[in-house]
This record gives C-alpha cells, sequence and structure tokens, in this order.
C-alpha cells in the first residue's frame, strides 16, 4: 500500500504530525521501532505494580491548543498540577516556593528580604518574555537569505514583534538569549538557595554550567510552558508520561491514521534528489512521495540515508550539530514516603518539585566534574513522587520517585558499563542520602538510565534528551542547520518533525503541529 506520508518514529511530536495530517485527510502510516509508541513520554511496569515514567517526567510545555485541537481531554489526557517547588539544604534548612504569593514571599525573606521583594517583579518579567517568545514557537523560522520574498515578509514580521517590545523589555530578551542564567539572576538575586534552583532550569539537558552563555535562554524555556492558561505551571499526566502519547495517538488513529509498532526504518530511499521510500529492518518497502521523520537530525541523515544523497557541506554541518548527552535517570520502587532532615513530617512539599540544588558552586562543581569525562560526584537532582498525587502509580502505602540527573556525561572517560552505571545509581543514593537518611531502607528496585542507555533504548544520538543542545546557535533559523530551521530538508518530500526542529526539545508537540504545517502545503498535494 502506498501512503500519503509516511512518519518515522512514534514519539509524541511524530504522533503529533501524523493526528494533524490524518485529520486533514491524508492517509499517514507512522513507523515505530519499539514494540509501542510514545517514544521517550512512555509508563512502563519495571517491578511489580509500581508504574515508572521512565524518561520524561512531567508535563509544562505540552501546546494548549495542541490539546484542543486533537481533543486529547477526550482521549484520556488528564495534567495533575504540581504546586510546589522544594529546596532542601545541607544546612537542615530548606527553601520552598509554591503557586501561592504569599507564602512564597514568606520563604524566600527567610533567606533574603531583598530577593523577596524582587522576585514578583522578576516573576512578572518572566512571564512578559515567555508572552513574547510564546508566539514564535507556532511560527515557521523564516531563511534570513532567502530570496523568496515570503520569506522576507516573515522576518519582517517577526521584527515588528520584536520591536513592540518597546528598549527595556528588548534588552532584557537579548540578555536572556545571550547571557549564562547565573549573570542574569545575579542581576535579581542574592540568596544562593533561590538563585541555584532557578538557574536549574536552565542547565536541564544541556552540556553547560550556569555559568555558561545561553543558559538564560533554556531558563526562558522552561518557563513557556502553561496549564490552563497560567505560566511556569508544570504537572504530571494522570497514569504517567505514556498517558500523554497515548491520548495523542488516539486520537492519530481516531482521524486514520496507521500506527505500526515493532517497524525500524533501515532507509529513506531517495531517487533524483526526492524521497519514493523507506525500507525497514526486515526488507520490507513501503513507497511514499512525503515522509517525515521524528528522529534526530543526525540519526536522520547520518544512519537513515545514503550519503551520496546529501551534499558533504550539508553532511558536515549536521556531523558538527551539538547533541552531546548529559543526563541519566533513575526511577525508584519506595516502601514508603521518604522523610527528609529538613522536613520530616509528610506535607505537600513532597507533592510537587524537589530540587538538590543548594548552591550555585555546588551546580558548577558538577558541571566542572562532567567537562573532564566524568559523571558528577554530587549531582544536580530533579526528583518527583508522582505516585502522592496519582495514585495508580504504585501500591497502597507505596511509591514511586522520579529522579532527573545531570551531570552524567555520554563519554564518560571509564566508559559506561554495568559497573560504571551501578556507581552512577549509587552516587545518586549517596546524594539523595545527605537529604533524606531513611532512602536506603525503603528502596525496593531501581532503574538506572545512562545516555548510553537512553541512545540504546530510544535511538537518540548520544542520548541527548532534547534532540540537540538549545544553545542559541542551534535556535530557530538554525535548528538543525543553516537554510534548513522550516522543517524541510535537501530532499524534495522529506521533512523534519522532532525535537531536533524548531522550537527544540521538551514535551510540547510544537515540531511535530508545525511541521504538519509544512507538509500540507507541500506542492506534492496541490
Amino acid at each position: 500500500m502506498k501512503y500519503d506520508v509516511i512518519v518515522i518514529g512514534g514519539g509524541h511530536n511524530g504522533l503529533v504530525t501524523a493526528a494533524y495530517l490524518a485529520r486533514a485527510g491524508r492517509s499517514v502510516l507512522v513507523l515505530e521501532q519499539q514494540d509501542y509508541p510514545g517514544g521517550a513520554a512512555i509508563t512502563t511496569q519495571e517491578f511489580q505494580d509500581f508504574k515508572y515514567s521512565v524518561f520524561s517526567y512531567a508535563v509544562s510545555l505540552l501546546s494548549t491548543k495542541i490539546i484542543n485541537d486533537l481533543d486529547l481531554h477526550k482521549h484520556g489526557l488528564e495534567i495533575l498540577p504540581l504546586d510546589t517547588t522544594f529546596t532542601p539544604l545541607p544546612d537542615n534548612n530548606y527553601l520552598i516556593r509554591s503557586t501561592d504569593p504569599d507564602r512564597t514571599y514568606k520563604e524566600i525573606s527567610r533567606h533574603s528580604q531583598k530577593d523577596a521583594d524582587a522576585y514578583p517583579r522578576f516573576m512578572a518579567m518572566m512571564a512578559r518574555m515567555a508572552e513574547v517568545v510564546k508566539p514564535l514557537l507556532t511560527v515557521t523560522p523564516p531563511n534570513p537569505w532567502s530570496a523568496n520574498w515570503r520569506e522576507k515578509l516573515d522576518l519582517l514580521r517577526i521584527g515588528k514583534h520584536l520591536y513592540s517590545l518597546g528598549p527595556k523589555d528588548f534588552h532584557t530578551f537579548v540578555k536572556l538569549m545571550t547571557m549564562s542564567a547565573t549573570d542574569f539572576l545575579d542581576e535579581w538575586f542574592e540568596s544562593e538557595p533561590l538563585k541555584a534552583t532557578l538557574s536549574s532550569s536552565g542547565i536541564i539537558g544541556t552540556f553547560l554550567g550556569p555559568g555558561s552563555p545561553g543558559t538564560a535562554y533554556v531558563m526562558l524555556h522552561h518557563y513557556m510552558g502553561e496549564i490552563d492558561g497560567k505560566y511556569r505551571a508544570w504537572g504530571i499526566p494522570k497514569g504517567g508520561m505514556g498517558s500523554v502519547s497515548n491520548a495523542i495517538a488516539k486520537a492519530a488513529t481516531e482521524y486514520g491514521a496507521e500506527i505500526r509498532c515493532s517497524s525500524p526504518v533501515q532507509q529513506i530511499v531517495c531517487h533524483n534528489s526526492s524521497v519514493s521510500a523507506v525500507t525497514l529492518a526486515d526488507g520490507t518497502f513501503i513507497k511514499s512521495k512525503c515522509v517525515a521523520s521524528s528522529l534526530d537530525p543526525q540519526r536522520t541523515f547520518l544512519n537513515l540515508m545514503d550519503s551520496s544523497d546529501l551534499s558533504d557541506e550539508f553532511i558536515a554541518a549536521i556531523t558538527s550539530y551539538k547533541s552531546r548527552g548529559s543526563s541519566g535517570k533513575v526511577n525508584l520502587a519506595l516502601s514508603s514516603l521518604p522523610v527528609f532532615k529538613c522536613l520530616p513530617n509528610p506535607g505537600d512539599h513532597l507533592q510537587g518539585a524537589i530540587s538538590i540544588s543548594p548552591s550555585i558552586s555546588y551546580l558548577e562543581k558538577a558541571y566542572d566534574e562532567a567537562k573532564y569525562g566524568n559523571y558528577s560526584s554530587e549531582p544536580y537532582l530533579d526528583i518527583l513522587i508522582p505516585s502522592i498525587l496519582d495514585h495508580d502509580l504504585a501500591p497502597p502505602g507505596k511509591h514511586v520517585m522520579s529522579i532527573f540527573v545531570q551531570y552524567a556525561p555520554y563519554d564518560l572517560k571509564e566508559g559506561w558499563d554495568a559497573t560504571t552505571r551501578e556507581n552512577f545509581g549509587e552516587t545518586v543514593i549517596s546524594t539523595l542520602e545527605h537529604y533524606i537518611p531513611n532512602i536506603r531502607n525503603i528502596i525496593m528496585h531501581k532503574q538506572i538510565l545512562t545516555p548510553v542507555d537512553i541512545e540504546r533504548k530510544l535511538g537518540i544520538t548520544q542520548g541527548n534528551i532534547f534532540h540537540g543542545e538549545l544553545s542559541p546557535h542551534q535556535l530557530f533559523s538554525m535548528r538543525p542547520t543553516i537554510g534548513y530551521g522550516n522543517y524541510k530538508t535537501p530532499i524534495h518530500g522529506l521533512f523534519m518533525c522532532g525535537s531536533g526542529s524548531h522550537p527544540g526539545g521538551g514535551v510540547s508537540g510544537y515540531p511535530g503541529h508545525n511541521a504538519a504545517r509544512q507538509i500540507l502545503a507541500y506542492r506534492a498535494y496541490r
């Protein structure tokens, strides 16, 4: 059978692309190598009745437009909000930020009255910046060097949009796009726990330290998430991250898309600089004049394509695309709730994000170790206990703990194997033990994932969770490379629809949404 469009990869972006195309009446086939769709957004039962969000673990960036367009709530999506961020400190102190502004003010004032007074202004400023950037997430990045008058007009519209900020806000926008998170936050705050916890958003999934230029934008990237119209809101999907992918997959199939699992693609077949088919690992040959890849750029162009179909210049650009893996993940099954030294009693501090980020120097030290090929001996940890809000994830009285770990370099100096993986997991547990003395006694099962594991299991180059770093030279029209920020490729009929395209990583659906719009405008359908 011949399809209008073949989508390679059944992660959430590929599924979004398929859903929009099928809704528009195209015949669509999604090819997924795993036994189930979802990519990094999955829920699996790894131990007894405990359910892990194995890789991605929270929702904030998922587009409200996509949720409404595809009627994802009808298909089972329910997001449970996370109302607090809890930062335990080594001196048995702590910092809690919550959705209650009065409570947050009082908490920050315990550390710095100056910071407590500045914090509402900072949050209002970040919300303004998010409102500026948010419309740009859904545009097709124009090629500034194109002779096409439509692209030049699009560029002028974007320039007009940014010009409307006024000089003060525009200056702030430029600083956020270029500065380090540390330098930017130093202009606002003095308290180390507050600065460190805020800056940690700037290092997630990126092989940079909080003092590295460009991390201020990554911080802003995470501020652009919203739940029910509220910026900087985070949540967990009921049923784990697989519920997001399952809802999108149900929408896609309801519109008529076919999702074929256990079907790894071997090659994208081209003829005269146009896509003509794909071949699967089992030799199956499927024709289509339009293919959309949700795989990362390097996996797409360097692994699935014949190099003779691409120019040497383009291959060099994709080869140099920065996809350094820097993150690990540890999932725990717990027999009871953890007891923090600084706040030993159960409370809502356990119901939101828990951030092991006591100071900027702590984070920089963690980065310094990774720079030289070691996993951090005292890593940054972003922790959730989702079973507190979603009781279906664990048996009664028991819990699952999700731990995102920064830094774990893909190119580990001593190499990743079973021993180094176990030692890495032990380092995470030891770090937790500083704050949770009972942690070892309550661990029933642990799952340890290194960047190499992420690469092997998901087919993501170097296990980079964003399909390429969110550095300034890899954003907007330059993602993944100059001239191809518009979801098109040098091959006619071949499109990119994954996180290696604008606006980048996170469970947002924007790359899939934007790519679908470009595919629907493709001349082959006219």
